[in-house]
């Protein structure tokens, strides 16, 4: 069953129309309905390429979050071959928010690490709905630790609407366990190249995503807050998020503009979620492509590349 998103209403009633058409005809052979079903599927197809067209920033955010998006265990799975998921911060405990390991992408050995939202109740419970905690951050620095040493790429999958904020979490660090990622991050002397696969929010994502080349699937979201947070502080009411979306510049397109990320992955008609092998073939045939821009490059340079990167974001900012 497709979940289909506010504005898609129109949409789910054109599909639907076409299915009980078809359901109809199942029941009886003597109906003959297949050219009328033929032809709401080809009104549906045709309003959803409208729609996705010209998504406004708030429905981009509605479809960056939508539930049956690849999360990064479907990306895993499917790009990368002997992947062994190495767990714990040796310090306190084990964070399932945050998910990593060795593995291959094609024959070229890698790290890869990356926000696990889950996938029904359960594992959303489980995983803090990719809401990482200070032990989550300090087991990405330890893997991060691990492949600089090894000379091995990292590679990071960022989907978390951010670092979790709770009593304990605060308690144990986590401000500055995010800063310390962050700093690991432009401290390696190895590749890094980061995807944000569905929401980029605040710190959380920002502390595995400081990466050399930084890439976005064409409907994610990338920010310091939430719109619906932002709304909160700025207008003092949560309702004007679709206000705070359009202002706070989120989408791939305006940040690809604003030289924060490198590069756009397109997404199929419809979002990641109605063709979710197409998205994930275009995510890994980007992280190769990104791979190999940067054979060659020493370890002195992969740290001056990527620390001028953000050097020039900043000075861009304060020429504008």
């Amino acid at each position: 069953m497709t979940n289909y998103l506010d504005f898609e209403r129109p949409l789910a009633e054109i599909e639907g129309k076409a299915e009980e058409l078809r359901a109809m005809a199942r029941q009886s052979e003597e109906m003959d309905i297949e050219s009328e079903a033929a032809a709401l599927d080809k009104k549906a197809a045709d309003m959803l390429v409208d729609l996705y067209a010209k998504l406004t920033p708030w429905r981009k955010c509605q479809v960056a979050r939508h539930p049956d998006r690849p999360h990064c265990k479907d990306y895993i799975q499917a790009l990368f071959s002997e992947f062994t998921p190495l767990a714990g911060d040796r310090n306190f405990a084990e964070d399932l928010a945050v998910m990593g390991g060795l593995a291959r992408l094609g024959d070229r050995p890698v790290m890869v690490i990356g926000h696990e939202k889950g996938h029904d109740t359960k594992s959303r419970i489980e995983r803090n709905f990719g809401m990482a905690r200070p032990e989550g951050y300090r087991k990405a620095i330890r893997l991060m630790e691990l492949a600089d040493k090894f000379g091995l790429p990292v590679i990071s999958l960022v989907d978390t609407a951010g670092a979790y904020p709770g009593k304990g979490a605060e308690e144990r660090g986590q401000s500055e366990a995010i800063a310390r990622s962050t700093e690991k991050c432009l401290q390696l002397g190895v590749p890094m190249i980061s995807v944000i696969i569905g929401e980029g929010g605040s710190g959380g994502a920002v502390a595995i995503a400081a990466a050399n080349k930084v890439a976005m699937l064409e409907h994610s979201i990338y920010s310091v807050i939430s719109p619906e947070g932002c709304a909160s502080i700025l207008w003092k009411n949560s309702e004007k998020m679709r206000e705070a979306a359009e202002a706070m510049r989120l989408t791939a397109q305006d940040l690809h503009y604003l030289g924060v990320i490198d590069r756009i992955i397109g997404e199929p008609t419809g979002g990641a979620h109605r063709a979710r092998e197409d998205a994930i073939t275009s995510v890994g045939s980007a992280l190769e492509a990104m791979l190999k821009e940067m054979d060659g490059m020493d370890r002195k340079a992969l740290i001056k590349a990527r620390r001028q990167k953000f050097l020039d974001m900043g000075a861009r900012g304060l020429a504008a």
